[in-house]
């Protein structure tokens, strides 16, 4: 496997879309060559890759989400529309649940997927997840490959620490192909 290339508008897509790069290192390119620089991790790789076999500028539009206007949130209230994690929603959750309360991420999908439900059914969601996330892996999305590549390393691993991880991390993306963990990463704790 090669050595990571310096991401510059001389690579092709192909080339380019076989490393990991990380998400600042997108939106420095983005930046140099006057691309938006706004989305997700995804976006950005697309809109770059576009971008090296084209020269094409594309541009995606994200609709800004405004926090609907309240005065209370209650246990009867209905979830809006277009829900946004914001500060009133966060104090009426830890009030509810506790101060352990956090916008987990399943949870985020599901204010967002059941507007029109009350915010106790969301409640007893949030409890159910919790539940759920004790006996079940959770799913990593595609995006958060460091994350997904650290506990598949301790996995296999047990007798290693963080630091180690890391170290493997930071060599296998410097690797062409594909970021999942492999046993044969553990070279890079060899290495100097």
């Amino acid at each position: 496997m090669s050595k990571r290339p310096i991401l510059n508008n001389k690579l092709d897509s192909e080339t380019f879309k076989i490393y990991y790069f990380l998400k600042s290192e997108l939106v420095n390119f983005c930046k140099k060559n006057h691309l938006q620089t706004t989305g997700n991790k995804l976006e950005l790789i697309n809109r770059i890759s576009i971008f090296l076999d084209t020269k094409e500028k594309t541009y995606q539009k994200h609709n800004v989400k405004k926090c609907k206007k309240f005065d209370k949130i209650t246990l009867e209230s209905i979830i809006e529309n277009d829900f946004v994690c914001s500060e009133k929603h966060r104090a009426f959750f830890k009030q509810q649940i506790g101060n352990s309360f956090t916008f987990i991420v399943p949870f985020q999908k599901w204010l967002k997927n059941n507007s029109g439900k009350t915010y106790k059914d969301s409640i007893d969601a949030y409890h159910q997840i919790l539940k759920n996330n004790q006996s079940n892996k959770t799913i990593i999305d595609k995006q958060f490959e460091y994350n997904k590549y650290i506990r598949d390393f301790f996995n296999n691993n047990k007798d290693k620490n963080l630091n180690d991880a890391i170290k493997c991390w930071k060599y296998k993306k410097t690797l062409s192909g594909h970021n999942r963990y492999e046993q044969s990463d553990l070279i890079a704790l060899k290495l100097n």
